[in-house]
């Protein structure tokens, strides 16, 4: 019988016909927002697009496999020919896409992988296969990601370069996968080729070890740090202010709580700050960030210095009463250098209907602005994931608690977030708020488990996006966590699209420029700091810092000492302030308050080593003009 057995099992695995191929994975980035909005327009570009894809597949000598709903799963013998297939494909469909509006472009994403697969008559099954799809997934939209196989086979074969992104932990893949970006522009023939070190998984982890300051602030200073500037130094506000936007320019004050009691004040600030979001969103109007209009909560503001100083056009004032099931929300627009009221409206409604005041407010905002937006526009900032209103509720209280940035109010705050998505499962904002509140824990070294805890964070944010895929801030998250991860490709990716659905977004901004200064590419970390800046010019510490390094690395010693002398007059005990002082006074030639900037450094980080610090930035020129700045200044 034992015999029989085993002859049995021998056939089995005789049948299954197994082979080494290269694996081709597809998928449109965004499909869902396109289908919304116009299903049958995207039905026709998916079939457009496809009938594309497989000629260019079958002219590389590969074979299509499947291709259900927005994916395309396809085969080839060679991982050259599948490479040179994707980077066809792509270049392919950019023509296409640039004769379509922004909002109808069709962008997919590929991934492509060397493993051993199974067939079954025409499909094929694995391992091999699962790796491609989650490649495929890591993949920016309009770009391709390739395995460590299949990256061995192409390496010096192609007139690509390929970029190291590092190892990533995948779904339902057990080891850690090595992965590599395909750029789309050919390497010129003039440049030696660069061997690919990795270098991702060494950055910033000492600058994490001895300087936790720092590292908290490597990417959401805007969330994680409180800003304790009162609208400071008016004159040199005065001297920043730009001039007003060419688009329709706004400053939110924080609505007042008219309830009598202080602790409804999470309400009126949860409400601000939902119509500051939402107005963001629209690409036609410019909103400065929340993190500096609530510095101006509880304080008398006259308009008129207000759009002055902020360099906005108009003021949204308001106030807020909730009592019971009832709520009464008051708001006026006010033209800033007139103080002309240009709308003004009371509601007075039952509470269940906060949400459709929101609502109104934004879209009478819009329409007495004469801002013209599409429908499609209209639709994408107006649908957005609320939840109950219990679970809201939950969703506000708990932001409180996390405002006030102690340990007690972190726990305070995801047991709220946490009571949020029990109320309701599929409230993808409360999922954001848990993950935010989860990094917070990481960034102030409060937990004993750090990389258990940040995995936690990225699921948390991918659920967010499952529930809905257009969800700026859960962008934003996963960009932290790469960022964390020195992933900055990824990161970047991220940050760029939750720029790209709200383009407001000051936060992204400077969490974008931290990425670039970090990964070497100094003149965009300026540009995305300074935007950063003109959406929020009151600062918080790590983004002085971190603008004041990137002036450095430029040579622009005199603006980097500016910057982070502000630095120093709002938190005059964060050593990243003067950390920048130093090397920068040192090069302009200050050497005396150079000598000063350094004693300081050593008071408030006696164990301090500027070979660590330096091995924070991947650029090997950027990690020797600071050290020598340091050196110069006496810290050796």
């Amino acid at each position: 019988m034992f015999l029989t057995l085993s002859k049995g099992v021998c056939m089995a695995e005789e049948q299954v016909k197994r082979k080494l191929t290269a694996i081709f994975s597809a998928d449109v980035k965004g499909y869902s927002r396109l289908m919304s909005a116009d299903d049958a327009a995207t039905v026709r570009t998916l079939t457009e697009y496809r009938e594309i894809m497989a000629k260019l597949i079958g002219g590389h000598r590969g074979r299509v496999v499947d291709s259900p709903g927005d994916n395309l799963l396809a085969e080839f013998a060679s991982v050259v020919d599948a490479v040179q297939c994707a980077v066809e494909v792509q270049k392919e469909f950019k023509v296409r896409n640039a004769e379509l509006p922004q909002d109808r472009r069709m962008e997919f994403r590929i991934g492509i992988n060397l493993g051993d697969v199974i067939h079954d008559g025409e499909r094929i099954y694995g391992d091999g296969v699962n790796i491609a799809a989650r490649i495929e997934g890591l993949a920016e939209a309009g770009g391709i990601c390739i395995s460590r196989n299949a990256y061995e086979q192409v390496d010096n074969k192609l007139a690509f370069e390929c970029e190291y992104l590092g190892e990533h932990r995948v779904k339902n893949i057990s080891k850690p996968i090595e992965v590599y970006r395909v750029t789309l522009e050919p390497i010129k023939a003039s440049i030696e080729r660069k061997p690919r070190v990795n270098l991702l998984q060494k950055i910033a982890i000492a600058m994490f070890a001895s300087m936790v300051l720092i590292a908290a602030g490597l990417i959401i200073w805007k969330h994680l740090q409180s800003n304790t500037s009162s609208p400071a130094d008016v004159a040199y506000q005065e001297k920043l202010a730009s001039p007003f936007p060419d688009k329709p320019s706004i400053a939110v004050l924080p609505f007042q709580n008219l309830s009598g009691d202080e602790e409804q004040d999470y309400f009126s600030d949860g409400i601000t700050n939902d119509i500051i979001t939402d107005l963001s969103k629209f690409n036609q109007l410019f909103v400065i960030a929340s993190n500096t209009v609530f510095t101006y909560k509880g304080k008398a503001v006259k308009v008129n210095h207000l759009s002055q100083e902020l360099g906005v056009r108009y003021v949204l004032e308001g106030s807020v009463q909730k009592a019971d099931d009832k709520v009464r929300v008051n708001v006026q627009l006010i033209e800033g250098t007139t103080g002309h009221h240009l709308w003004a409206e009371r509601y007075d409604r039952d509470l269940k209907d906060l949400f459709a005041i929101q609502d109104e407010i934004i879209q009478t905002i819009v329409r007495t602005l004469a801002v013209k937006i599409s429908e499609a526009e209209r639709r994408r900032v107006m649908s957005k994931s609320r939840g109950s209103l219990e679970a809201y509720d939950y969703l506000l209280r708990g932001w409180h608690h996390y405002d006030r940035r102690t340990r007690s109010a972190n726990s305070q705050a995801r047991q709220m977030f946490n009571k949020a998505i029990e109320l309701d499962p599929r409230y993808g904002a409360a999922y954001v708020a848990l993950g935010v509140n989860y990094f917070q824990a990481v960034s102030y070294g409060w937990t004993e488990f750090p990389d258990k805890m940040l995995q936690i964070v990225y699921d948390l944010a991918q659920k967010a996006l499952a529930l809905e895929e257009a969800d700026a801030s859960a962008h934003r998250l996963l960009g932290a966590v790469y960022l964390r991860w020195a992933q900055y490709y990824l990161a970047a990716s991220e940050l760029r699209r939750a720029i790209e659905l709200n383009p407001n977004d000051a936060i992204s901004y400077g969490a974008l420029g931290s990425v670039m200064l970090y990964s070497g590419r100094t003149e965009e970390a300026i540009q995305s700091m300074e935007t950063d800046m003109r959406f929020n010019p009151h600062l918080g510490p790590g983004d002085f810092m971190e603008l004041g390094l990137a002036y450095y690395l430029k040579g622009r010693y005199e603006d980097s000492i500016r910057i982070l002398e502000r630095g120093v007059g709002q938190k005059p005990d964060f050593v990243g302030h003067h950390i920048g002082l130093a090397a920068a006074y040192a090069q302009a030639g200050k050497f005396l308050q150079a000598r000063e900037a350094a004693g300081t450094i050593l008071r408030l980080s006696p164990f301090f080593e500027t070979e660590s610090y330096g091995s924070a930035f991947r650029n090997p020129a950027d990690r020797a003009a600071l050290i020598e700045g340091l050196h110069k200044a006496g810290l050796d």
